[in-house]
Formats: structure tokens, sequence, C-alpha cells
């Protein structure tokens, strides 16, 4: 007997709008998936062969790239910042649009950068690949949240953030200065089960592949 796939979501922003797409390839989750009072992160599905784990946006990554999914959907950002080779991204949905930007406190915009920038983020990686590139040492101090308060609080001068209105950042006394990365959501694979279970995984690529060809031709 097969053993079911395991299907990663990120919980927030990107979910609801891949829940559409996954209803639509045939992945319905139980009624419980819905609860928010539930504290449960695994759920059957309308198949029989599926189930959906709700995880964090970089767990989804971890669990797809070390086998324990099978398959999940997670931003560009997580993808590009982790680089882990398990991981086959083969579609864009074209969902959960955003970018990954620098940002700093209004009054400091127009200031050179120095030799060196202290940046608060949770894309070490990505800050560091791209400060390294206009030829400045990075030092990022790692935060996985409340990133706007780094400047006003002293701990550092800029962060590195994903950005969609730019609201939050103008509500802090931040403004956007550089466009690191465009992002979007990805359907994301790990290689190894793509090769022994090539039929499902592979039938689960195309039906993705042709909801957003669909979509993009409407």
């Amino acid at each position: 007997m097969l053993q079911p796939l395991i299907f990663a979501v990120p919980k927030g922003r990107i979910l609801e709008e891949a829940l559409p797409l996954l209803e639509r390839a045939g992945v319905v989750p139980e009624p419980a998936f819905s609860d928010k009072s539930s504290r449960a992160l695994s759920f059957a599905t309308s198949r029989a062969d599926m189930r959906i784990i709700r995880v964090r946006a970089f767990d989804v990554a971890t669990f797809v790239a070390h086998g324990a999914a099978q398959a999940g959907i997670v931003g560009s950002d997580v993808i590009d910042e982790f680089g882990y080779s398990d991981l086959y991204a083969p579609v864009d949905l074209d969902i959960g649009h955003c970018r990954l930007s620098l940002a700093e406190p209004a009054e400091a915009a127009d200031l050179a950068f120095a030799s060196h920038a202290r940046v608060a983020t949770k894309y070490p990686n990505l800050t560091r690949r791209y400060f390294e590139r206009i030829g400045v040492a990075a030092e990022c101090v790692k935060l996985n949240g409340a990133m706007e308060l780094a400047p006003s609080l002293g701990l550092a001068g800029r962060i590195v953030d994903l950005v969609s209105s730019g609201r939050t950042l103008k509500d802090n006394g931040l403004v956007e200065t550089n466009v690191i990365m465009p992002v979007s959501a990805r359907l994301i694979v790990n290689r190894a089960a793509l090769k022994t279970d090539s039929e499902r995984l592979s039938a689960l690529i195309d039906a993705f592949r042709a909801l957003v060809g669909e979509r993009k031709a409407a």
C-alpha cells in the first residue's frame, strides 16, 4: 500500500491564496483545517493518499528538503535563502507576490553606504549576498519578526524584509530604498521523492502547471 503523500503549506498570507489552487487541483483539506481554534498541524484531505501539514514558511522548505513532506508551497524568498539542493521548484504559482527589500529610517535614506552595514533580518544569507554584490560587509542581526523596531532602538541601522504595500514600513518611519528580489509562491517537491514516487508527484506538478496556465490565459 502506498504511503500517503505529505503536502506542506505555510501559515499566513500565501495559504489564503493557495487554498483555491489546491482545491482546483483536487486537494481539499478536511473541515478541521479551517477551525481557527484547533492546534492540529496535520489534516486529512479529499484524497485518501494525501495529507496536509500546516507549518511556518521556513519549515515548509525544511520538511520537503529532508523528505518528511514530499511536496509543498512556499515563497521563493525561502527557497533562495536556504538553497537546499534537495528541493525542486517546478512551478511558479503566480500568487503571494511581494518583494524582499532593504529599508532604513527616512532621515538616513540619502546617506551613502559605508564599508560596513549592520542589518536586522530573518534572511541573513540573501542579505549578505546582496551586500557582497555592492561591496559592503554586512553584519546580520537575526530576527524572526518586528524588524521595523531595530533601527529606532539602535539594534541595526537597516532592515531587510518582505514588503507588500509598504504600509508597515511607513508606520514605523522607514522607507524602502532597494529591492533585492521579487518574490512569489512556488510549488516545491523533494527530488528523491520525485524519482521514487514519480507517478503521483508528476501528476501533481502537471495539475498545478495547468491551473497556472489556465489562469494566465483567462
